[in-house]
């Protein structure tokens, strides 16, 4: 199950933008133009993470974190406001605001603090642990001792960019990821492996993960587009 995320924005496009990268990363998003729409919204359903922008009409940022916090002290709260003074900051902090980020921003600082909130929530849920660990066809990948139980009963050892392409696109399963979303997610901005690199490790986890390597039913390439993992037997 994705973690789900709140996401209270009064700027139509940032909104839109912002929702669509944190879907693009594996998240749910539920979106609200205003904090009385926010606050009902959240009344209303569960929520991993609520991100609220300060300034907006009929009800601020900061009035939504207050009210959350009346009868809510666990789930985080992230700010993401053009309210950049010291002072904001820590009041935003003081209402029960769990991290605070100004704008203009870095979709890719934000994604990160998402994650690590989102992390925290988590703790020690059913959540948490399936997402430590993938089943698939007879193999079992835990995602954190980077270690693989194969169908044939093996144990293999993984490097982190095996675990990190791995998660990648179990994550988005049934979904064609992009050579560049795997350069960005995997190797990083800086680093550019030749598409033979990533086609390498796909065929390696033909190897490992496949009944048959040359016809396989996990792991695909999308000639000109990118690279694609489904789930067809579990």
């Amino acid at each position: 199950m994705s973690a789900r995320i709140l996401l209270v924005e009064d700027e139509e496009s940032l909104l839109d933008v912002v929702s669509m990268n944190l879907e693009m990363e594996g998240f749910e998003v539920v979106t609200a133009t205003n904090g009385i729409e926010g606050l009902k919204k959240f009344a209303e359903q569960h929520f991993n993470l609520v991100i609220l922008d300060v300034m907006m009409p009929e009800m601020s940022g900061f009035e939504v974190c207050e009210k959350i916090r009346l009868n809510d002290l666990n789930t985080p709260i992230l700010f993401l406001t053009a309210k950049d003074s010291h002072l904001d900051k820590v009041n935003g902090l003081k209402l029960g605001a769990d991290d605070y980020l100004t704008k203009p921003f870095n979709l890719e600082e934000l994604i990160l603090r998402v994650r690590v909130l989102v992390k925290h929530s988590l703790k020690g849920t059913k959540a948490e642990t399936a997402a430590q660990q993938y089943t698939f066809g007879g193999n079992e990948i835990n995602f954190v001792t980077y270690r693989a139980v194969l169908a044939n009963g093996n144990e293999i050892q993984l490097t982190k960019k095996e675990i990190s392409l791995l998660k990648l696109l179990i994550d988005r399963k049934g979904t064609v990821v992009s050579r560049q979303q795997i350069l960005n997610y995997v190797w990083g901005y800086d680093v550019y492996p030749s598409t033979r690199t990533i086609d390498n490790f796909i065929l390696n986890f033909r190897k490992y993960f496949e009944a048959d390597a040359r016809n396989p039913v996990y792991f695909h390439s999308i000639r000109g587009v990118g690279y694609k993992f489904t789930d067809t037997v579990s």
